[in-house]
């Protein structure tokens, strides 16, 4: 697998200022513990549940709730924006550009315990053969093709890297293994080099300063495979990079095979799959489900470095492959069922119909980032956090998830308490078909759409929309403040893409609007809190999707005539959840200049790009 950018971690500048304390967000905490010197008190952890049924989520929880289908509405979503993920999934059945992204995907979507989309879409299996020679693939007869179910069984890849991370949380738990102890502490082979160096947390959060990987393939024995990694040096100082690293979860496996006594199959039957009831999860697949499991690819070389044929039941990797199909990094087989079950577990603090996996102070940490040194990797223990690149617009700070190879990807986001899962035979029948999470990136933006915002009073607001590059401004009349204390109000709420995307308040004096300056303000959050000043007049990234009331001041307009205006910018790969703006009011002493709940007034806004939306 070809290797993912290398972040390098700034250096601090001399007296660079200490954030105020008050409220730990997940990342101040990261940074807080890795400042105590990794010491772990999950008892203790700012915002952790406390004893069993006090929790309202919890409570629930252990009550043996369990997921169930519904309706859009009754997961309090939008029918027809969920609709929409299904057709983004479908549009990449055809050429995208040239070939189809996947033979087939399932999809599944839910908010709370109401799983409100599972749908099947395409072929598991489809084609029979590639020739490389050509590019072409030798496609099954119709009759011969097995149709995708929403039971279909997935090679998931690297989202096998999820399990063998929360296996690791359990033994730290239970005591049995540190999280900023040295690698080396429990297993003596991994040394040389530096990797002594390497602790369990650098392992979870790929900042081991590990190589991608290592050719395990190539290696006839156990003992073989086992040199190699021992044999393998850090490229970089542990903890002065970030780099996704495979080996990081195959040398996690290998220390929790060696502290529990079992093997990593079993502990995931007899710690994670059993207790959830996820009988369809698991490594090494019988024979007996061949015929329920979507295909993956033909491998020969030179595009793989096995020559497999088509692989089909078995799992894809070939270094998990080569090491009999069990791998801390891949090799799970799953159903979109099971992991939303996975999920619903872990936005219910690690318990699911009664069973708890973890605590929820576990659970915290897999959704804490670590990784603050590198801006954009953001990292909880095995979960990736924030990530447009395949989450789209449900990417927050606290969105949790993780992508697979062969084309399956979860995101759980705990702000909407929502989850959607995508799994995809994209390397079906060839890696080279595809390229980028665009499908991942779609459907992630239209289930955020299909979380609704609502206003306070129930009525719609103006929308700026969430077009890739889209861009748009709401302009409202000609007014001319008469004092110093005139001043505009409103409501906004605003979820854009850090560096990519904003909202602009500005004002013009030029009959022609052709010359705009920016308005500063303040905002404040509708749930409480100190004001947060906006001297540049714009404002975007993440307000933690909550309304917040926007104040300026138009003294420096005072005697002229003066527009103002909202503008929205979209700019970049990726899109935010967008802008809401409502209740637009310009007022002075004397009365108001302007309120958008007047019909005339309302009449008077000019719209570029941003609609009317109750929702």
């Amino acid at each position: 697998m070809t290797a993912l950018p290398v972040r390098t971690a700034p250096p601090v500048p001399p007296g660079a200022p200490v954030p105020p304390c008050g409220r730990l967000s997940r990342r101040r905490l990261g940074a807080r513990l890795l400042a105590l010197g990794g010491v772990l008190a999950l008892q203790a952890l700012p915002g952790a549940a406390g004893a069993a049924g006090q929790n309202p989520v919890e409570r629930r929880a252990l009550q043996g709730l369990r997921l169930r289908y519904g309706s859009a509405r009754q997961a309090g979503l939008l029918d027809r924006h969920l609709e929409g993920v299904v057709s983004e999934v479908r549009r990449f059945l055809g050429p995208s550009p040239e070939y189809p992204y996947f033979a087939g995907a399932v999809v599944l979507a839910g908010r709370g315990r109401t799983v409100a989309l599972h749908r099947a879409l395409g072929d598991a299996v489809r084609y029979a053969d590639y020739d490389g020679r050509t590019d072409r693939a030798v496609e099954l007869p119709a009759a011969e093709r097995i149709a995708m179910t929403e039971d279909t069984v997935f090679d998931l890849a690297s989202l096998t890297k999820l399990f063998t991370s929360l296996l690791a949380v359990q033994q730290i738990e239970r005591n049995r293994l540190t999280l900023e102890a040295p690698v080396a502490r429990y297993l003596p082979e991994f040394t040389g080099g530096g990797k002594e160096l390497i602790t369990v947390r650098q392992l979870l959060t790929h900042t081991s300063g590990l190589r991608s990987w290592a050719p395990f393939y190539q290696e006839a024995t156990r003992e073989g495979q086992l040199r190699l990694l021992w044999s393998v040096r850090p490229q970089d100082t542990p903890g002065s990079v970030y780099r996704y690293s495979d080996l990081n979860l195959i040398a996690l496996q290998l220390l929790l095979e060696r502290i529990t006594g079992h093997t990593l199959d079993v502990l995931l039957h007899d710690e994670i799959t059993a207790p959830l009831g996820m009988h369809r999860t698991r490594f090494n697949p019988p024979l007996s489900w061949r015929r329920t499991i979507a295909a993956t690819e033909v491998q020969r070389p030179p595009w793989s470095g096995l020559d497999r044929g088509l692989v089909w039941g078995e799992v894809h990797d070939e270094n998990a492959y080569a090491l009999g199909g069990v791998a801390g990094h891949a090799g799970v087989f799953g159903t979109a069922w099971d992991l939303a079950v996975l999920a619903r577990a872990l936005l219910d603090g690690g318990v699911y119909a009664g069973k708890r996996i973890l605590r929820p102070a576990s659970v915290e940490l897999l959704f804490t980032d670590f990784n603050t040194a590198f801006p954009g990797d953001d990292h909880g223990l095995g979960f990736e956090l924030y990530q447009h690149w395949y989450m789209g617009a449900m990417a927050t700070p606290g969105a949790a998830g993780h992508t697979g190879f062969t084309g399956t990807s979860m995101v759980l986001d705990p702000v909407g308490d929502s989850y959607l899962i995508l799994l995809g035979n994209s390397v079906h029948p060839v890696r080279t078909w595809r390229a980028g999470s665009a499908p991942r990136v779609a459907a992630g933006n239209r289930f955020a759409r299909a979380v609704p915002v609502r206003t306070r009073h129930g009525g719609p607001a103006w929308f700026s929309g969430m077009d890739t590059g889209g861009s748009g401004t709401l302009t409202l009349p000609p007014l001319t403040p008469t004092g110093a204390a005139a001043k505009l109000r409103c409501a906004v709420w605003w979820d854009t893409v850090p560096g990519a995307g904003a909202f602009y308040l500005e004002a013009s004096t030029d009959p022609d609007g052709a010359v705009w300056a920016p308005v500063p303000f303040i905002t404040v959050r509708t749930t409480g809190g100190s004001p947060e000043h906006w001297p540049a007049g714009t404002a975007g990234g993440w307000s933690q999707r909550i309304w917040h009331r926007l104040e300026a001041g138009l003294g420096d307009w005072a005697g002229r005539a003066v527009r103002l205006r909202f503008r929205y910018e979209a700019g970049g790969r990726y899109v935010g959840r967008g802008v809401y703006v409502d209740v637009l009011r310009v007022a002075e002493p004397g009365g108001l200049l302007f309120a958008e709940d007047r019909p005339a007034d309302a009449a008077r806004i000019h719209p570029v790009g941003w609609t009317r939306s109750p929702d």
